[in-house]
């Protein structure tokens, strides 16, 4: 019998939340959706080369658990290759270990504490910023 649902501990938001062929625009394109989860678990093992049990523990889920993300993941990533189509990382249960947010002015990144919201670019001082993480974890 399976247990509750948890959420996925994800270090920190994507800074990219789509990627699609060039030259076709996206209302032409059909679209897989990648969870925020999913992309840690590929950012985790197949980015950073971490083994399955290591990448589980940085997750906060059993490693049976991240090697079905991994494979589900690795999955829809092969889809949007193979097929052409839009990958969109997006939703998920997860909680960031770290917040991320981009200044518009400069593009520079910046990490803060979870719920840690900047008002201005530390670096330029622009009020532009944008947090990465509201576009991603939309499905909460």
């Amino acid at each position: 019998m399976r247990g509750p649902y948890r959420k996925r501990r994800v270090a920190e938001p994507p800074q990219f939340n789509r990627f699609k062929p060039a030259g076709i625009p996206s209302r032409k394109l059909k679209s897989v959706v990648l969870t925020v989860d999913e992309y840690e678990a590929i950012r985790l093992t197949d980015y950073l080369q971490l083994e399955h049990l290591t990448a589980s523990e940085k997750m906060a889920i059993s490693r049976p658990t991240f090697t079905r993300l991994i494979e589900n993941a690795r999955r829809k990533v092969a889809h949007a290759l193979i097929d052409g189509k839009e990958l969109l990382i997006t939703g998920g249960k997860i909680d960031f270990v770290q917040n991320l947010h981009k200044c518009m002015g400069c593009g520079d990144t910046h990490r803060t504490p979870p719920r840690k919201y900047l008002q201005e670019c530390p670096q330029c001082g622009s009020d532009q910023i944008s947090d990465l993480s509201a576009f991603v974890s939309r499905n909460k």
